[in-house]
């Protein structure tokens, strides 16, 4: 039986310090950061005191799922030394490869997952807002949420599922390929030009995703270069001999909720089918790398792609093979391993949105980023007898994905709204209830001056004597609200809590 589903996401966000000549986007990322965090700072903690940092000693990226790290395909360092901070949201907020990157907290169902990461967009401009009031006259810092800077550099917005240690790679591989590749219809941020090596920008004038000219390889180790379909990044953050995490790189960072919704709730019904075998060989896509590509180029989503069998199917086709499997995977099984109820709420937008796009995609203006960009760009072009290769419309597609809500051409549309507006506030602050999560934020809300240090699995406290006591958390379903809330309530200094922790986390 699949493993109960633990979601989560780390979105980098695109940035630019204006007014600086020779600007640092390391440096603007760090200055953006701080000037959330002294800006935030909890009750009885002075705006000038360290923030909870992360802590490293179980970090490790270059531990590889096959079993092997090949030549040359190791990650880059890990970067201890840039700013590395824990929300009490449960959050970890950092500077990662010259970008602000925020890493959603540990959630139980793509609903809630979808939540925090919204959230996380309103932290990303409230942190803007913060570092701009701090800058001299002339100098703004923008953000924005998308991959690509349109000069060959590439961001990622990854996800994260834990999955069984027990099911095969192999099977992983074989099945999630088919899904990366063919989700992309619905899941595309939308895409002016081309940044391939040796293609000019507009021989491609519109397509589905940003993501889909970085990808090289079907399998890997890196995240940076040479990026695979399937990530074979083994560091699940927890109990290894249970869990390992598919560390998802392949996917577009999304405005619209229902897209986000759908790229993590179907993926995780997808993982789910793969745990219990559910999936057969037929769907097995030929040529990985080629057709990625391919179906992000489509947008008549009817480019024929070749399968391992000698036959082709479309990238929609395919979709409505993976909708029909999941709805029987469900009515035999159930939907508590793959995220509870939220899960119809899945079903029901996957299912309007393929026959939406088999008949007419415009319907899904405000539902989906790609048709909802295109829609605008189209628009705009037509009103001013623009040529594809006219960099204004390259512009528009950056103006999509700004944050500043004066500027942001997605703020100004009515898009479909999945998340009320005041559980978004609340998730600011708040961690989720039902997961690990809950634990390491609400102590840091209750004792900030006592965490020294935190990560996924385990939080350090300072309790004033010789010794710093380390809490380990190697199992994500415990540290719940229904766990520890009335302990946390009930212990008024961080010695009690440890004296009567015990093994409840």
């Amino acid at each position: 039986m699949a493993l109960r589903r633990i979601y989560g996401t780390e979105t980098e966000y695109g940035i630019i310090h204006r007014g600086v000549k020779d600007s640092n986007p390391i440096s603007a990322s760090s200055f953006l950061i701080n000037a959330y965090l002294s800006k935030t700072s909890g009750p009885g903690v002075s705006p000038n005191s360290p923030s909870v940092g992360w802590d490293f000693i179980d970090e490790s990226p270059d531990i590889d799922i096959r079993g092997f790290a090949p030549i040359g395909s190791l990650p880059p360092e890990i970067e201890a030394n840039l700013v590395n901070a824990v929300l009490t949201n449960g959050s970890r907020y950092y500077v990662d490869h010259a970008h602000p990157e925020l890493s959603t907290p540990e959630c139980l169902d793509p609903l809630s997952l979808l939540k925090w990461d919204r959230a996380g967009d309103e932290i990303l401009i409230n942190s803007m807002s913060a570092a701009n009031e701090a800058l001299p006259e002339g100098e703004e810092i923008i953000i924005y949420k998308n991959n690509s800077d349109g000069k060959g550099n590439s961001y990622g917005c990854h996800e994260n599922y834990l999955v069984s240690r027990e099911t095969p790679f192999g099977r992983i591989v074989q099945h999630a390929t088919t899904h990366f590749i063919t989700r992309q219809i619905f899941t595309g941020a939308g895409k002016v030009g081309t940044e391939v090596a040796g293609e000019k920008r507009m021989e491609i004038p519109f397509q589905l995703t940003q993501r889909a000219d970085f990808f090289e390889e079907e399998v890997g180790l890196e995240t940076t270069l040479k990026r695979p379909i399937i990530n074979t990044r083994d560091e699940p953050h927890a109990d290894p001999l249970k869990y390992r995490r598919l560390h998802v790189i392949v996917g577009d960072a999304n405005l619209c909720e229902v897209a986000t919704f759908l790229k993590l709730g179907t993926t995780g019904i997808v993982m789910a089918m793969i745990e219990d075998d559910f999936l057969d060989d037929r769907l097995k896509i030929a040529d990985p790398v080629y057709a990625l590509r391919k179906v992000s180029r489509d947008m008549s989503l009817e480019a024929p792609i070749r399968l391992e069998d000698g036959k082709t199917a479309t990238a929609l086709s395919l979709q409505w093979e993976l909708f029909e499997r999941s709805d029987k995977y469900i009515n035999e099984f159930g939907f508590e391993n793959v995220g509870g109820e939220s899960v119809l709420k899945v079903m029901d937008y996957w299912e309007k949105v393929l026959s939406a796009l088999g008949s007419n995609p415009d319907q899904l203006f405000g539902f989906l980023d790609w048709i909802t960009k295109k829609k605008i760009i189209d628009s705009y072009a037509h009103r001013h007898n623009l040529e594809a290769e006219d960099y204004k419309l390259s512009a528009l597609d950056l103006q999509y994905h700004d944050l500043r809500p004066e500027m942001s051409l997605f703020s100004r549309i009515s898009s479909e709204k999945i998340i009320p507006p005041q559980e978004i506030t609340s998730a600011i602050e708040n961690p989720p209830d039902e997961t690990r999560a809950f634990f390491r934020g609400k102590c840091l809300q209750k004792w900030p001056e006592n965490v020294i240090i935190a990560n996924w699995d385990s939080i350090v406290f300072d309790t004033g004597d010789q010794n710093l006591h380390r809490v380990p958390m190697m199992e994500p379903l415990k540290g719940t609200a229904q766990h520890v809330g009335d302990l946390i309530d009930s212990c008024e200094t961080v010695i009690e809590l440890i004296e009567s922790i015990s093994e409840t986390v």
